[in-house]
């Protein structure tokens, strides 16, 4: 498929980025004026278009933020509204609009990019690969049944997110594939998109609060639900708080969500195993530049080893070649050369480097190809936690 065709830029004339609304809009099912909202939120100087014959075809937006993995914070950008006119779908804009920003990402140093795929076809193409899990949890306020509210709630206004954002960062540094959120991601946890109404409590003394609670309210054919829009707890107590306080809603509530992981410690605490996934979507990563994204994440404090890479990237040569990855005081250091004992392309290298699958399951799947000494290794160097996110962008 020819991508020559196609021109990539940013957007600087006012025609431009209207014309990328409506086509965001008739994408994404908006409604009239939506982007309108969106743009400004997310910043004009972070939109990127895709041009035929001087026209403007489809665009996206990057998100420059940071991921927590391994308890270090690694610079990401995140990729978002990803939209192709109607007209020009299947002319091979998408895939050269996506290749053009992973291009523009690595010569801004950028070491990984994170996104939600619409269609995995898409993005494996440019290197991205399924890396964690997002969420949506369910539960009836009658099946809760905790009643320990140990620690006083107290409300306040949601709109100053800087508020939360303290208590946030200290539970997502323990947490694999948690956002360092972009303000975007703040303001839309923290403003209503309608007529709701958004409400926030602290838990614990004002001073030294444990953990928060961010809600909202809807009346629906089914009943009335409570949706957590997010939620930070530091402690025990912020748990059986957080636990008794929304099951003090049931005689006005019939259903809870909230956003977790697959595997979410919350429900734990739960007297049955009452709480159901309704929603279980992966995001995907991409390697943007191999040395950097390897040497700047956390990796297991009490191993000492070295994993011999051979990468294999068909869109950014530098990223080809062999590596030796050297870990030590949960710290890793890169350097060129070695055995090339593990053997995979850049895509099977986000599944590892997330930790969402073993070695041994992705040499089972063909994503990587790997001797034995080198799948110890590997075992041992990215053992974590499953990795999850509670932010959809």
């Amino acid at each position: 498929m020819n991508t020559d065709k196609f021109q990539y830029s940013k957007l600087t004339a006012k025609k431009d980025i209207q014309q990328l609304g409506s086509i965001l809009e008739q994408c994404f099912i908006m409604s009239s004026g939506d982007s309108e909202i969106y743009i400004p939120r997310i910043g004009v100087e972070n939109l990127r278009a895709i041009y035929q014959d001087q026209r403007i075809v489809g665009g996206l937006a990057i998100v420059p933020m940071s991921q927590w993995w391994g308890g270090e914070c690694v610079p990401m950008t995140g990729i978002a509204a990803v939209g192709i006119a109607p007209e020009y779908r299947g002319s091979g804009a998408a895939i050269a609009l996506i290749e053009n920003t992973v291009q523009e990402l690595y010569h801004q140093e950028v070491p990984i990019s994170v996104l939600y795929p619409a269609t995995q076809r898409l993005y494996r193409k440019a290197g991205y690969e399924q890396a964690g899990s997002y969420c949506t949890w369910e539960i009836s306020t009658e099946n809760i049944q905790v009643r320990d509210t140990s620690l006083l709630l107290q409300p306040v206004d949601p709109k100053n997110y800087q508020i939360f954002h303290d208590l946030y960062q200290q539970q997502a540094k323990l947490t694999h594939g948690y956002l360092n959120r972009h303000s975007a991601i703040w303001q839309g946890l923290t403003q209503p998109d309608g007529r709701e109404a958004v409400y926030g409590y602290l838990m614990g003394d004002k001073d030294q609060p444990q953990g928060y609670i961010i809600l909202t309210q809807e009346r629906t054919q089914d009943g009335v639900n409570l949706k957590v829009r997010d939620w930070t707890m530091l402690t025990n107590a912020a748990v059986k708080t957080f636990w008794s306080f929304i099951a003090n809603h049931r005689s006005q509530i019939d259903k809870v969500q909230w956003k977790g992981s697959i595997v979410d410690s919350l429900t734990l605490l739960l007297p049955e195993q009452t709480a159901k996934i309704t929603q279980n979507q992966r995001w995907m990563l991409r390697i943007i530049d191999v040395v950097k994204a390897l040497e700047m994440r956390g990796y297991p404090p009490g191993i000492s080893t070295e994993l011999h890479l051979a990468v294999k990237d068909d869109l950014l040569p530098a990223n080809n070649g062999k590596f030796i990855l050297s870990v030590a005081n949960g710290r890793g250091e890169v350097t060129q050369g070695g055995k090339g004992e593990l053997q995979l392309d850049i895509g099977g290298l986000a599944p590892l480097y997330s930790s969402l699958f073993t070695p041994h399951q992705l040499q089972l799947t063909g994503k990587i190809d790997a001797t034995q000494t080198a799948l110890l290794a590997a075992t041992q160097i990215f053992a974590a936690s499953s990795p999850g996110m509670v932010d959809f962008f």
